[in-house]
């Protein structure tokens, strides 16, 4: 059965700077039954550009698709600087980017890896393979974008997190997590499944291209630790960024740089 991604809306925000052209375009989603906003940005010589590769960048708890924009001002040159699109959708409140077991209307793995992917490449003249697809992400979109890719191999080539919450079970009263899972204390298998730091047997040694990156003053600095220990132990190749900082756009301003380029470097070696 075909199926059909409709776009209302496509085109409600156009806007070209010196760097980048950003649309804003609504992406419906079959699975949670309503339109999702996403924000792209494209190279301003995307016209005559051919095939881009692709970088979904996703947003943090409480956040929404114009955090990147709005809250990291410049970051959007990379588009031009590296010559790729980047995506940055809408992920929910609190939806950790999960299909949720509890919330029905919480769908935001299968839109992000499915209906988001088959839309853009529908839409625009895109790598329409693993090889032209990265994901990252800051904090909730961090872990978001690791437990994507650790989940999707067949989609995205490469992957990073910025302050990504790698592993939810430190904290199970915080960020509205028990109610995508239940309540920690009643469904403890159920949040040792959907913690990334426990799909690393997914991986093998070059399978997935990874960078994780935090701020020695992050309340997640311990378990981004944890992660890049974990990765070593398994032979893993990963690049692994710790300096001074903390869990907030400053730090997230300067990471996505150093995100940016790690994924030019991917679709270049492809």
């Amino acid at each position: 059965m075909k199926r059909k991604i409709f776009f209302l809306a496509a085109l409600l925000v156009s806007t070209v700077s010196e760097a980048s052209v950003t649309d804003t375009i609504q992406v419906y989603s079959k699975s949670m039954k309503k339109n999702v906003p996403v924000v792209i940005i494209l190279p301003d010589n995307h016209a005559s550009a051919g095939a881009l590769p692709v970088v979904y960048l996703l947003h943090g708890y409480s956040g929404n698709h114009l955090d990147w924009i709005s809250k990291a001002p410049g970051f959007e040159k990379a588009a031009d600087q590296y010559h790729l699109m980047i995506v940055c959708p809408d992920g929910g409140f609190n939806s950790w980017y999960w299909d949720s077991p509890v919330d029905p209307e919480s769908k935001y793995e299968t839109f992000v890896s499915d209906e988001l992917i088959k839309a853009i490449d529908e839409k625009y003249p895109t790598v329409k393979s693993r090889k032209g697809r990265a994901v990252t992400g800051l904090s909730m979109g961090g872990h978001g974008a690791l437990y994507l890719a650790f989940r999707h191999q067949d989609i995205f080539g490469a992957a990073g997190s910025m302050s990504g919450g790698v592993d939810i079970r430190p904290f199970p009263n915080n960020w509205d997590m028990s109610k995508k899972l239940g309540l920690y204390a009643e469904q403890a298998d159920r949040w040792e499944k959907y913690t990334v730091i426990n799909l690393l047997n997914l991986l093998t040694p070059g399978s997935l291209e990874i960078i994780i990156d935090c701020g020695t003053e992050d309340f997640f600095y311990e378990v981004n630790k944890n992660l890049h220990q974990q990765l070593l132990y398994r032979n893993i190749p990963h690049d692994y960024i710790v300096r001074p900082g903390a869990h907030n756009w400053t730090y997230w301003t300067n990471s996505v740089k150093y995100e940016l380029l790690f994924f030019r470097n991917y679709f270049d070696s492809n």
